[in-house]
């Protein structure tokens, strides 16, 4: 199997920076120019990398790149399966609900985090994300507790719940830190 040739190419570590007016400046120049001969949209690499078909970035990485983003998306979409599988009765639905609200908020809020105008704001949005995870875990404990699914499946999203938790507290301290 013959490798394909990469350039080592200095990108920053951050796409986004903050100004002097503690606004967010993207850099477009991370994006790369139209210039270059080998670019794949990122869409296609995910479908590839979904396939199990390695992409010129990831050939001779041992590690998965974490991507936040697409972690939301499998949690909101394991959650609205979750709601689905709930049966139809008055506490199920009152608790599907609940957790179709809070357990696909962080996702859409997350979108938000990207997309803050300053460290305040960038902070306040992490938290709201941080909120509506406390939140989903609660209603996720409550139909726990009350043996509406099997337990493994409840343990499951429980501790993916846990880890998202436990990011986004450390990204707010981070954060927090960082704007001292």
């Amino acid at each position: 199997m013959k490798r394909q040739k990469t350039l080592n190419v200095q990108r920053p570590t951050s796409i986004i920076q903050w100004d002097r007016t503690n606004r967010i400046s993207e850099q477009p120049a991370y994006y790369g120019s139209s210039d270059k001969t080998d670019s794949t949209p990122n869409a296609q690499l995910r479908k590839l990398s979904r396939a199990g078909c390695s992409t010129p970035n990831d050939q001779g990485k041992t590690n998965a790149r974490f991507d936040l983003e697409d972690r939301l998306l499998e949690f909101s979409a394991r959650i609205i399966r979750l709601v689905d599988a709930l049966p139809n009765t008055r506490a199920a639905n009152h608790l599907a609900g609940q957790l179709l609200r809070s357990g696909a908020s962080p996702y859409g809020n997350h979108g938000e985090v990207e997309a803050a105008e300053s460290r305040k704001d960038f902070i306040h949005k992490l938290k709201i994300c941080l909120k509506e995870l406390k939140e989903t875990r609660r209603w996720l404990r409550l139909a726990d507790r009350a043996a509406i699914l099997a337990a493994p499946k409840m343990m499951s999203i429980l501790s993916e719940t846990e880890e998202l938790i436990r990011i986004f507290f450390a990204s707010i301290r981070t954060a927090e830190n960082n704007s001292q």
